[in-house]
């Protein structure tokens, strides 16, 4: 009996040693937004309390660290945060990648990783960043994280260790793609989930799975900002809101942290749905590619390729007709410019300060001139000229055989992201600067700039396609305003924004030019005259489709008007009547401008990765 008890009391004192070992706090803290009004003075305030802590072992911080992503806002930061004398570790939001100048490249350079994966105490603590990067849309989990994600956990030594899992966004269809992550994660023993976004502190269950997010590290209208206090203890996770320098508030929530077993969970839980493309058999993929990074920009083609690019900074060649990858050219930073193709050349911006000339044929290098910082603008190609904005507040024009300077813009304020418009012998762009540009196309001379003269860049007319006809530009822009202007002079014909047309960067021109089209956020699409005298609804198309951000441009092609939408699915609209020909869901991801092929043939690409050729018989609208 004594034998037995001496047993049982040492296998009680291993039990809380165990316990004892795993009880440990952290510093959670997000949304610092390091370039807002009192963001700076929050954050040392955090920093230095954190320092005054002994019992805080680490900090992690769950994204929206900038207001815009900015280098400068960045660098900030980290100056920051390397104040910090215990780890910490960081992922970004969709304020770091959104408006970022830097294509999102800064973060990784700034901070060494988009993504961390570390072991405290017997836990896996894993996080992933989130955009859009570069796109207006929901949020999304990078394509090569989640790639990352997978391989992190398949190499666990431990399969039966606990994981925790951060990243910014709520995990549910806030998330084009929350359901790939949650997917990895429920094949382990996923516990807990942190995330920030929301600003506030709420407590959350997505898919089964415990979730806490965290309140942002701002004042608001406080004397202080804060953070929360995370105790792992008996179990248990306990959060607790400080105050730096004021008090630590008592326990607001207090999650178990048990093993779940998902792996024998049968509930049925919420994923998107693809019964829309059985709705119209009639059209078919003829070819699908899957990229393992992202692709942020739309497509090109020449002869027999299809051309694309992805974040993991590739230009690559697809075959026309099969699919079938046939040369890749590797660059040194993300890409987000839709690649333009000519007369045997391929041109692109990188974000690794360059723009690249390519053979079509080979992918071999003939040309690259470098810039001083990224260029995410789309190259447009005129005869011998390729025109092209980047991030240094500079537009050029190349000679397309050799690169060579034939003029400079060097009065861009702030960065451009778009597709140059060349109409009557002038180039028009926007950049994030709030202003609109009209180049001389010989000479790069100014001959106008407009300016909608908002004190928020998020409002510019900077990431759609600029159409023009009838001697006048269209834009529209993200404070759902549509604006004419002359193209000569740059004077305003007309600047509307309507209570229920609600207008944000997707746009495009009818093959007659007697329309713009515009899509609403309430997924409608609709046909705005370009001859009438104010924003006036001349055509409407019987297109339905949920609340939808997609900026891509709107192309037509041989009577079929291609809608592009943010969660991954391709319409086909008649233009002479406005009724649907089709939908096909691609993915769940925000799409890029489609690329028609020929008459029934259009090239689809979405954000996630993926790359389809679709091919549809004719058939009577719906």
């Amino acid at each position: 009996m004594t034998r037995l008890k001496s047993t049982w009391l040492l296998a009680l004192l291993f039990l809380v040693q165990v316990a004892s070992a795993q009880s440990f706090k952290f510093a959670f803290v997000s949304d610092t937004h390091i370039g807002g009004n009192t963001a700076e003075e929050d954050l040392r305030r955090t920093v230095a309390d954190i320092n005054a802590n002994d019992s805080i072992s680490f900090t992690v911080l769950t994204g929206d660290i900038t207001e815009f992503g900015s280098d400068q806002e960045l660098k900030l930061a980290k100056q920051v945060l390397d104040n910090l004398h215990k780890p910490w570790y960081i992922i970004s939001g969709n304020h770091d990648s959104n408006w970022s100048e830097s294509g999102s490249n800064s973060f990784r350079t700034v901070f060494g990783s988009e993504t961390f994966s570390f072991t405290h105490n017997g836990y896996l603590f894993v996080g992933t960043s989130s955009g859009p990067n570069m796109r207006m849309g929901p949020g999304q989990v990078p394509r090569e994280n989640i790639v990352w994600l997978d391989s992190v956990l398949n190499h666990m030594k431990e399969p039966e260790m606990p994981v925790i899992y951060l990243n910014h966004y709520h995990q549910d269809s806030s998330l084009n793609n929350w359901y790939e992550a949650i997917d990895l994660l429920k094949q382990r023993n996923v516990q807990l989930m942190l995330h920030g976004h929301g600003h506030g502190n709420r407590r959350f269950t997505y898919d089964g799975i415990p979730t806490v997010m965290g309140r942002s590290n701002l004042r608001a209208k406080d004397e202080v900002g804060g953070y929360n206090i995370v105790t792992f203890k008996n179990n248990i996770a306990s959060f607790q809101v400080r105050k730096p320098g004021v008090e630590t508030q008592q326990t607001w929530v207090e999650v178990p942290l048990v093993n779940h077993h998902f792996d024998k969970d049968t509930t049925r839980y919420h994923r998107p749905s693809y019964a829309v493309n059985s709705r119209y058999p009639h059209v078919k993929v003829v070819w699908e590619y899957q990229d393992d990074s992202d692709v942020g920009a739309g497509t090109a083609t020449y002869k027999n390729h299809v051309f694309a690019t992805n974040t993991s900074g590739e230009i690559y060649a697809l075959d026309k007709a099969s699919g079938e990858k046939r040369w890749a050219f590797q660059t040194g930073g993300k890409i987000y410019s839709t690649p333009a193709a000519s007369k045997g050349y391929v041109v692109v911006g990188s974000s690794d300060n360059s723009i690249y000339c390519l053979s079509a044929k080979d992918g071999k290098l003939i040309w690259k001139t470098e810039t001083q910082r990224p260029v995410l603008g789309a190259p447009l190609i005129d005869g011998n000229t390729v025109y092209i904005g980047g991030s240094d507040g500079h537009f050029r024009a190349l000679n397309l055989k050799n690169g060579k300077i034939i003029w400079d813009f060097d009065q861009v304020n702030d960065f451009v992201v778009t597709k140059p418009l060349l109409y009557e012998g002038k180039v028009y762009f926007g950049s994030w600067g709030n202003e609109f540009y009209a180049l001389d196309a010989k000479s790069g001379a100014l001959v106008w700039k407009w300016s909608n003269r908002s004190n928020n860049r998020m409002f510019s007319a900077a990431a759609c396609y600029p159409v023009a006809t009838n001697g006048r530009v269209f834009i529209v822009a993200p404070d759902r305003f549509m604006t004419s202007l002359n193209a000569m002079t740059g004077e305003v014909i007309w600047r509307k924004k309507m209570d229920n047309i609600r207008v944000r960067e997707s746009m495009g021109l009818s093959e007659d030019k007697s329309l713009v089209y515009v899509k609403t956020m309430d997924g409608e699409l609709l046909g705005v005259s370009t001859a009438a005298d104010t924003m006036q609804i001349s055509w409407e198309s019987a297109l339905k489709l949920p609340y939808e951000l997609a900026p891509s441009a709107i192309v037509e092609h041989a009577g079929v008007v291609y809608v592009p939408s943010h969660s991954g699915m391709a319409s086909a609209i008649e233009r002479r009547s406005g009724k649907v020909l089709w939908k096909y869901k691609v993915s769940n991801g925000l799409m890029n401008p489609a690329m028609p092929l020929g008459k029934r043939r259009v090239v689809v690409s979405t954000m996630d990765g993926k790359i389809a050729c679709l091919e549809y018989e004719a058939q009577k609208a719906l």
